[in-house]
């Protein structure tokens, strides 16, 4: 397995792995970047194929975390965090207090929240053994689930694209396809819907994309099929690299915005977007809802400033700026709005 050659690797200050044979963890925290502050990133349970798909995915991540604090006006810097194996099948309390105390080695270099695979009550359980969770939810104390948060973000970058790309001020009759309705994008849909969007949903649990039609008077359409709607907004808010070659010839959209992470395949995607006149709402940009309001948690419990969702959300709504700046930096110097986000974020991390 690859590490420094590794096509993900990119000036990680530091990528710990550990293993616990006694509960079973197979674990790897990467840590992009600290210049602002500590790395402040979820921790992603799956079922990889490959340790080599583990370490990709956690390098991506982290590296992308980085960038979406420093987007965010946030002091944090950029991490992430990969238990490997299924959680419907390995997941236990003993595991999470294991991954806890994996975390606690770092010395608060890295603050471990939840991520796909993972939840409140696995943050509860790490924080028995470590000091560096957010994500909390003890006794009505804590942020709990960012899920809501990370959907407003979404929902507020989807309405500055529209704004930016078909000046329009309202959602009212738009076509949005949307992919994955986990927390945040189910979510998503119910505030989609209230804005009077029409909405087409796909998800691998069958179950879910129901409760969406049911819910929200939306369209099922399959896996695949997704990519063939002819719609104002395609929201990828399911796992990354759905943007690809294929993929983009296939989207009949004018906006590409969602909640999903790395959803660009690869760098030169973002400027085949552009060629497509499809406008791009950085993944990094726009999903960021989450980690401010776990970052105001961890603040209120460690610095003393006060926690409130008044202040996450108000500081979330900041996003619609963002946005506003990135898509008039990539107007203005003719390149792709994920080449003019990384600019802006870079000129921000890099000092």
């Amino acid at each position: 397995m690859q590490f420094f050659n590794n096509s993900a690797f990119n000036k990680h200050e530091q990528v710990s792995f550990f293993y616990d044979q006694a509960t079973g963890l197979k674990a790897i925290v990467a840590i992009h970047n600290t210049n602002l502050g500590p790395a402040l990133g979820g921790c992603r349970m799956w079922d990889y194929a490959s340790d080599e798909d583990a370490l990709c995915d956690v390098l991506r991540l982290s590296q992308g975390m980085t960038y979406k604090a420093a987007l965010a006006g946030l002091p944090l810097g950029g991490g992430k965090s990969v238990i490997i194996g299924d959680p419907k099948k390995i997941k236990s309390e003993v595991l999470m207090k294991s991954m806890g105390k994996a975390v606690e080695s770092l010395g608060g270099k890295y603050i471990i929240a939840e991520d796909v695979g993972t939840s409140v009550e696995d943050m509860n359980q790490m924080s028995e053994t470590c000091n560096h969770v957010s994500g909390l939810l003890k006794n009505n104390e804590g942020s709990g689930d960012p899920s809501p948060v990370t959907a407003h973000g979404v929902f507020v970058g989807i309405k500055s694209a529209v704004q930016y790309r078909l000046q329009r001020e309202d959602l009212r009759g738009l076509k949005i396809a949307l992919q994955g309705l986990g927390h945040v994008g189910f979510h998503l849909c119910e505030l989609l819907h209230n804005e009077g969007a029409n909405l087409f949903v796909t998800d691998v649990d069958q179950e879910k994309t129901n409760a969406a039609v049911e819910k929200f008077g939306a369209t099922a359409v399959g896996l695949e099929e997704i990519y063939d709607v002819e719609a104002d907004v395609f929201s990828p808010c399911a796992l990354g690299a759905v943007i690809n070659d294929e993929t983009i010839k296939r989207l009949k959209v004018k906006i590409v915005a969602g909640a999903s992470n790395n959803q660009l395949a690869e760098v030169r995607h973002g400027q085949m977007l552009a060629e497509y006149n499809i406008l791009y709402a950085p993944d990094y940009a726009i999903n960021v809802g989450g980690l401010i309001s776990v970052y105001y948690e961890y603040a209120a419990r460690y610095q003393g400033i006060e926690f409130s969702r008044e202040n996450v959300f108000a500081h979330t709504d900041k996003l619609k700026a963002t946005l506003e700046n990135i898509f008039s930096y990539a107007e203005q110097h003719k390149i792709s709005t994920s080449a003019a986000a990384d600019i802006i974020a870079e000129k921000i991390f890099q000092h």
